[in-house]
């Protein structure tokens, strides 16, 4: 499918391994169970929420603790701040109280003001106040501010 030049869920196999080129890191990445939910993601968010692929960074470095890790979809506002973390999950895992406490680790360093859980099945979205130090579940995924 395509859509402004980007290009979705185009594959290949190589070295006997099937992969899926991810328009937004612009490279083949083996298609795994989660690889699968992250393009689905990545496809909603550009496609239907139409957020700005630009400000889209996945697999984005991250240092919790002093250790290094990775947020698997991060979306930026339009001044470059963190707006939405997202944790993609395959789908035959649950999304468990486990699953937002990696998620909020990773808000520990970013601070971003949303947090989207996902398995591709189940989704789980939440408004984070810093100020009352307070986590809201939403109905939806919000739209993209500063667009």
């Amino acid at each position: 499918m395509k859509n402004n030049g980007i290009f979705w869920f185009r594959t290949r196999v190589s070295d006997g391994k099937q992969q899926v080129f991810d328009p937004l890191r612009r490279l083949y990445v083996a298609l795994t169970p989660e690889e699968r939910v992250r393009q689905a993601v990545l496809r909603h968010l550009v496609e239907i929420l139409h957020y700005p692929a630009g400000r889209i960074a996945v697999e984005y470095s991250v240092c919790v603790n002093g250790n290094p890790q990775r947020a698997d979809i991060v979306v930026f506002n339009s001044d470059m701040t963190p707006f939405l973390i997202v944790e993609c999950k395959a789908d035959s895992v649950q999304l468990t109280p486990k699953v937002l406490d990696q998620a909020l680790r990773y808000h520990s360093a970013l601070k971003a003001s949303h947090i989207l859980l996902t398995n591709g099945k189940t989704a789980f979205c939440y408004a984070i106040d810093h100020q009352a130090g307070t986590i809201t579940a939403l109905n939806e995924i919000p739209p993209c501010p500063n667009n």
